[in-house]
């Protein structure tokens, strides 16, 4: 652990066999697990919290302070799961009072210049692709990915199991399990390859592309569509996961395709 050419704060917790190269500033109040490494040039500033066998390779900044105007200095954390592997010139600001904290899960990939505003909460499994941008308080879950220069607006909901055309400017929630893509962003059917690699079996997948297929093609609005889901079609945690996130959306979910509204 002992670099000559770089800087680590006395008052740092770092384990024993943390690996770190040249010329990188680890500040005071910083964790670092067991196993692992920090690349050249690596910035680590006050607050943040890096898990077990992750790789930070060289010019990613974790840990600065929000670029967010209402923040006063408040004592907050950037926090980084297990196994998470952040490329180069990645930056992951610290939260602000709205959340306390920016969380980065375990087993996620966040390509070159992705930025992770304040108080984002990022589940395990994500990869977010060259230089994906998340404003402030976005929530991306698990298994996400999200493809290159991707831009999500602040407050946005990622549904878990979904997938992002690359250049998506997305202003609304995506439900999980689903694809989006064109201009505005727009179901684009059911994330099925993904579903398969993760051991989903064609009943479930099948079940799922059922509740989409309701909501998006069967003329209702969503609270209709919601309704008759519910009713008509058989209860299972991926119907109950779509629905509850339906209802607890802030933004609103993104249209079909073939919306009316979207013509």
């Amino acid at each position: 652990m002992n670099q000559p050419l770089s800087y680590v704060n006395s008052s740092a917790k770092i384990a024993n066999n943390v690996v770190i190269e040249p010329f990188v500033t680890i500040n005071k109040n910083v964790e670092i697990g067991e196993g692992t490494w920090i690349g050249s040039n690596v910035t680590i500033m006050e607050g943040t919290r890096i898990g077990k066998n992750c790789r930070i390779f060289p010019g990613a900044v974790l840990g600065a302070i929000p670029q967010d105007l209402k923040f006063r200095g408040e004592d907050t954390t950037a926090e980084i799961g297990d196994n998470t592997t952040i490329r180069e010139f990645v930056t992951i600001n610290r939260g602000t009072v709205a959340k306390g904290k920016t969380v980065v899960g375990s087993n996620c990939l966040l390509m070159a210049y992705v930025h992770v505003a304040h108080d984002c909460v990022i589940g395990d499994n994500v990869i977010l692709v060259n230089g994906v941008n998340l404003a402030g308080e976005v929530i991306v879950d698990e298994y996400a990915i999200i493809s290159a220069n991707s831009l999500i607006h602040q407050f946005c909901h990622i549904g878990a199991h979904t997938m992002l055309a690359g250049n998506s400017l997305v202003g609304k929630d995506v439900p999980p399990y689903v694809k989006a893509a064109r201009y505005p962003l727009s179901y684009a059917g059911v994330n099925s390859i993904g579903l398969r690699r993760r051991n989903f079996c064609n009943e479930k997948i099948n079940k799922i592309q059922d509740i989409y297929r309701v909501l998006f093609n069967q003329g209702m609005n969503v609270t209709q569509a919601v309704e008759y889901i519910e009713a008509e079609l058989p209860a299972s945690k991926e119907r109950d996961e779509i629905i509850l996130f339906i209802r607890n959306s802030k933004r609103g979910i993104i249209k079909g395709y073939f919306d009316k509204s979207e013509s």
